[in-house]
């Protein structure tokens, strides 16, 4: 089966949304979480629907637009702005060392835009909600924060940014790069071609 590999921070909605669509393609996902400002900050990239407020506008609507589309639930997590995401990033690498992690990338989609909001403030609060999917709870609690997790973080987003990531979804299959999740139309034609 064809690789997929899906370039993701939990703080973009289009990845979530990329994200509900990726069972569809039919194609092992390789999970590859970065932090999404820092590698806008190393390939000179600006959160410009943050910064221009016609933009943002716009993505409002746009978000609303493939909702409707793919008829997924959206509803951003009421905590969102204080939710520490690279946290959530070191998460799901902790996890990726011990095994598969498509559930646990679905679930920390889902409670940051599904509309399935969890605490997820501390460390604690991840710990307990990964304990639910089965990853030990102690372990977790006590390593989250750990140096060398922020480490492995920052070694995955340099790691991005070279091979020419700039923002979040971004998906390789193969050595051909697709931006956005309005992209997936092309991603499904090269699995194809490369199967």
């Amino acid at each position: 089966m064809t690789q997929l590999e899906f370039y993701f921070d939990y703080r973009s909605p289009y990845a979530y949304l990329a994200h509900t669509q990726l069972r569809l393609l039919k194609s092992e996902v390789l999970y590859r979480p970065f932090e999404i400002r820092g590698v806008m900050e190393m390939v000179g990239n600006v959160p410009t629907s943050v910064i221009c407020k016609p933009k943002n506008r716009y993505i409002q609507a746009d978000l609303r637009r493939w909702v409707s589309r793919y008829g997924v639930p959206f509803e951003r997590h009421p905590a969102i702005m204080e939710i520490d995401s690279k946290r959530l990033l070191r998460a799901t690498l902790w996890a990726a060392e011990r095994g598969p992690v498509n559930e646990l990338v679905t679930a920390l989609f889902n409670a940051m835009w599904g509309g399935a909001p969890e605490p997820l403030l501390s460390a604690a609060d991840v710990a307990g909600f990964m304990s639910r999917l089965g990853f030990d709870h102690a372990t977790l609690d006590s390593e989250i924060d750990a140096p060398r997790w922020q480490q492995a973080l920052d070694r995955a987003t340099s790691e991005a940014a070279d091979r020419g990531v700039f923002g979040a979804p971004c998906m390789f299959v193969g050595e051909e790069m697709f931006f956005g999740n309005d992209r997936l139309d092309f991603v499904r034609a090269e699995l194809e071609r490369a199967a």
